[in-house]
């Protein structure tokens, strides 16, 4: 099943996420660059090639799993956002901005996941069962 991750706003999404993190990453702390800066970047960058390589899979199941692995790349940089905010790398308006940013693309990708494990034969449903049951 052909897909071309163009035609996916959660790509598009991941995308101006990605230039906005590296656009702030650049005034981080030159002691950071190989440590949090690095991470941030590689994480965030996580996100859409997961979602590209995904696209390229034949089965739907393969996707998913890309999707997930996407999705848990976007976990991770929420992480770090609140991290860099509480270190004093990010300031209170970029703090905002990214979180705004990632928690949108979070809900996006969680709901595209959703939509996509309902089309995987035989699957029942586990991704947000168990999601809703460790709430």
């Amino acid at each position: 099943m052909a897909r071309n991750y163009k035609n996916l706003q959660i790509y598009h999404l991941g995308y101006d996420f990605v230039l906005s993190i590296y656009k702030v990453t650049n005034d981080f702390p030159e002691s950071e660059k190989t440590n949090i800066t690095s991470q941030l970047r590689r994480a965030s960058v996580s996100i859409i090639l997961n979602i590209a390589e995904g696209c390229t899979r034949s089965s739907t199941k393969e996707f998913f799993h890309y999707l997930t692995v996407s999705y848990g790349s976007a976990k991770e940089v929420e992480v770090l956002i609140q991290l860099c905010y509480d270190l004093g790398y990010l300031n209170k308006e970029n703090h905002f901005l990214l979180s705004t940013k990632i928690d949108e693309l979070n809900s996006k990708i969680f709901l595209f996941i959703r939509q996509i494990e309902e089309k995987i034969q035989g699957k029942k449903h586990y991704f947000y069962q168990k999601f809703e049951e460790e709430k």
